[in-house]
């Protein structure tokens, strides 16, 4: 059986946290591992609790707002965050969502369906953003050896032929 995937959500408004509690009841692949209604705490939990993911209300109480720290989140964690509004995005907010590199947005009030999908989908991007980092270095490793074992085989240096052919030819 997998592990249920940790959820931190970081909401100001009761009403919004009740309705997800619910929703969560009937997904039983999340669990809920904390609740806080400001910035500064979710920075906080996410770094204690290390959630697979953080949905976030963009307005917040507090001096930090919901793109801000999940933008911090991100960047210092490596936790996927999904928005969660029922504001409408400017253009100046959009470019600050935008550049806190989120992995989803969601309207509410929030549907169960759309939420389990967004989650979902975030979850496998988080997945499959990882396993291609690993690949990478282990490529970039492999090639490094590479690199060493060609320096230990005698090379004609203007023509890329073995040495040793060379000299059998001659």
């Amino acid at each position: 059986m997998t592990a249920k995937a940790s959820i931190l959500i970081v909401e100001d408004d009761a009403l919004n946290v009740a309705a997800l509690r619910d929703h969560f009841d009937n997904l039983k692949e999340y669990e809920i591992c904390s609740v806080t209604d400001n910035g500064e705490d979710a920075v906080r939990m996410a770094e204690e609790r290390r959630p697979g993911l953080v949905l976030m209300d963009i307005v917040l109480k507090g001096r930090m707002d919901g793109i801000e720290a999940a933008a911090e989140i991100y960047s210092r964690f490596n936790i996927p965050v999904v928005y969660l509004t029922g504001d409408s995005i400017d253009m100046n907010k959009l470019s600050r969502v935008k550049m806190s590199e989120p992995f989803g947005y969601i309207r509410k009030p929030v549907q169960a369906r759309e939420l389990q999908i967004v989650m979902e989908m975030a979850l496998y991007k988080q997945k499959m953003d990882r396993e291609r980092k690993e690949m990478v270095a282990e490529l970039l490793n492999a090639l490094d050896s590479i690199k060493g074992l060609k320096a230990l085989i005698p090379m004609c240096v203007s023509c890329d032929k073995f040495a040793a052919i060379n000299k059998q030819t001659k």
